[in-house]
């Protein structure tokens, strides 16, 4: 992996690659045919979920027409005779699924800071990435390559606040997360979110705007209404009043505590007793949210530990 102090900053080489590459092929750029088996897909890729029908809907048009644009590749480092995927993650899946033995592609020398940026903006342009995935990708340049906001927005045809305020989802409750992730919430939503200091009342809310269907302007008026104090309508509404929990004086406990409540999107409470034993106690409202508190504990869904 390139080192962040030694990474060469992004300038007209990578905006050549970009417009020369994921749009159409080059008049005059020579490609080749490689073994399929012999592409790894590229190890940056920002998208973690592809969706069957897309590719469905990609393999029957290669079926009938053929790959009209070749895939770009670099040689994998270390690797004889053995390539990694810059661009063309769908067309890749695709022509494996449909049991080709070779491929074509364009070779390219690009470091590892130039194969994240063009498999971003690869699924920018196509709108093939969630926002947190999006996020991800500019967490890794920031924090893996040293790039700084700045730097990332010229890279990818964002705009500055674009992009910091797609990296401030990821400090969104865990629990706010997932329904982004899922698509019950967009980002909007989850912007409106971030100003909830608490990561239960924001998972509360984000729960309740997924059920109801809340436009984001309703989702702000919420949050403005909670800052102003005005809380006993919304948790009301969720089941009542939350028990209070005890106080935690130790910081260490205090921390873990927070930190399960962010993961579980509840009010967990450490109880402590005598030679450090004691109770974790974790209160739901109704049966939908102990269906979701018990499948983020066990991995899988109730109904799976059920004769």
């Amino acid at each position: 992996m390139t080192s962040p102090k030694g990474k060469a900053r992004l300038g007209r080489g990578l905006s050549a690659l970009i417009e020369e590459h994921l749009d159409s092929s080059p008049e005059g750029t020579t490609t080749r045919s490689v073994p399929v088996r012999s592409i790894v897909p590229n190890p940056f890729q920002p998208r973690r979920e592809f969706k069957p029908e897309e590719l469905a809907d990609l393999e029957r048009s290669i079926a009938e027409n053929g790959l009209l644009q070749p895939l770009v590749v670099r040689t994998a480092p270390g690797a004889k005779n053995k390539f990694e995927l810059v661009a063309g993650e769908r067309r890749l899946r695709s022509v494996s699924r449909l049991g080709w033995s070779e491929v074509s592609v364009i070779v390219r020398d690009v470091d590892d800071t130039t194969l994240l940026v063009l498999a971003l903006v690869e699924n920018i342009q196509r709108q093939n990435l969630s926002a947190l995935e999006e996020a991800r990708g500019y967490k890794t340049l920031s924090e893996d390559f040293g790039l700084s906001q700045e730097e990332i927005a010229t890279a990818v045809g964002r705009s500055r606040p674009t992009v910091a305020n797609m990296l401030r989802l990821l400090g969104l409750p865990a629990s706010v997360r997932r329904l982004l992730e899922e698509g019950s919430l967009s980002a909007g939503h989850a912007r409106a979110l971030l100003a909830v200091g608490d990561p239960v009342r924001a998972g509360d809310l984000g729960r309740r705007a997924a059920k109801e269907g809340w436009s984001v302007r309703e989702m702000e008026t919420q949050v403005r209404l909670l800052e102003k104090g005005a809380v006993e309508e919304t948790v009301g509404s969720l089941g009542g009043r939350r028990p209070r929990p005890d106080p935690v004086t130790d910081p260490v406990r205090h921390a873990l505590e927070e930190a399960l409540r962010g993961i579980l999107g509840t009010r967990v409470l450490l109880r402590s007793g005598r030679s450090g034993s004691g109770r974790i106690s974790i209160p739901f409202s109704d049966s939908e949210e102990f269906e979701r508190i018990f499948e983020l504990l066990a991995g899988d869904s109730p109904s799976k530990f059920i004769d």
